[in-house]
């Protein structure tokens, strides 16, 4: 007599949401904490429209930012990449329209360099734009409580450099072609001077721009340009 057949195992894969991608910087200029890591820490691992969150930290250093970013994006492939960074001086979560391919250091890096004038990528565009909906996420995050603005400059020290990078390789991989990018400026924290903003208001902010950036698809056309 055949014995019943099994019933089939349950497979021990379970089914993953899409991601998410966030990264900040590590401390630098002296300070023991960088606001973009505790900011993008706050949401590790939350869901947010059917996307889980992944937080990284990346080295405040050129090269290096690049590298690790790379290595994130081809071990996750991410449905969308949102990049932070310290902005000493704003008073809003700055959402960069553009990313030049220019490094000109002012200071030095973590790691000691000071690239002047030379480019991100050699032989590379000139810029990429963020991909993001800016304007929808900067309505999202104003809704939420946390001020933001657009802003037409992220520098030309790392965090410009890595926004770069990030542009460079979503164009230019195959796996990533649907995956949407771009970079973030943050205020100081209370504790580190003004202007800033608390931990809690930018965790909100930051929460709703993504959500406006994966529900999004056509961007508002709305004001966003500056003077000078």
């Amino acid at each position: 007599m055949l014995a019943a057949p099994r019933p089939p195992r349950p497979s021990d894969k379970r089914h993953k949401p899409p991601l998410v991608l966030l990264t900040g910087f590590d401390a630098f200029g002296g300070d023991p904490v960088n606001p973009s890591w505790r900011l993008v820490r706050a949401l590790h691992r939350r869901q947010i429209a059917g996307h889980r969150v992944l937080a990284a930290q990346l080295p405040t250093r050129f090269g290096a930012s690049i590298e690790r970013l790379h290595a994130l994006l081809a071990a996750h492939r991410p449905a969308l990449v949102v990049c932070l960074g310290l902005a000493a001086g704003r008073a809003a979560l700055s959402l960069e329209r553009i990313a030049i391919n220019v490094d000109d250091a002012r200071i030095a890096d973590n790691g000691g360099a000071r690239p002047i004038d030379t480019p991100v990528i050699a032989g590379a565009p000139a810029a990429y734009f963020s991909t993001l909906p800016i304007k929808a996420m900067r309505a999202a995050i104003e809704a939420a409580g946390a001020p933001a603005e657009i802003s037409q400059s992220a520098g030309t020290f790392v965090c410009n450099h890595l926004f770069y990078g990030l542009m460079h390789q979503l164009a230019r991989m195959p796996a990533l072609r649907d995956t949407r990018g771009g970079f973030i400026h943050v205020p100081l924290l209370p504790e580190q001077g003004t202007p800033s903003l608390p931990l809690a208001v930018m965790a909100a902010g930051l929460s709703a721009g993504i959500r406006a950036a994966l529900t999004v698809r056509d961007d508002l056309r709305v004001g966003g340009g500056a003077l000078h």
